[in-house]
């Protein structure tokens, strides 16, 4: 199974990407465990996770997210 992590500004939006992900996924027939979080918990979320992403509202923290994703040996 996929872990994946999508931070965000915690919008609606993103709910609605989160489900499209998971869909797509299973057309693949890929298991897949995705969920949103606000990016201020990114720190706190990524135990057992295999990447994390940002989603574009946030897109102005990429390199703090990758510093502290990085720093925790998540992609």
């Amino acid at each position: 199974m996929l872990t994946v992590r999508l931070f965000c500004a915690a919008g609606m939006s993103t709910s609605l990407l989160v489900n499209k992900m998971i869909e797509e996924a299973n057309k693949e027939g890929k298991e897949v465990d995705i969920v949103a979080y606000p990016v201020n918990e990114l720190d706190r979320r990524l135990d057992g996770v295999d990447v994390a992403l940002l989603g574009p509202q946030v897109g102005y923290m990429k390199k703090k997210a990758q510093k502290i994703a990085g720093d925790a040996g998540v992609p």
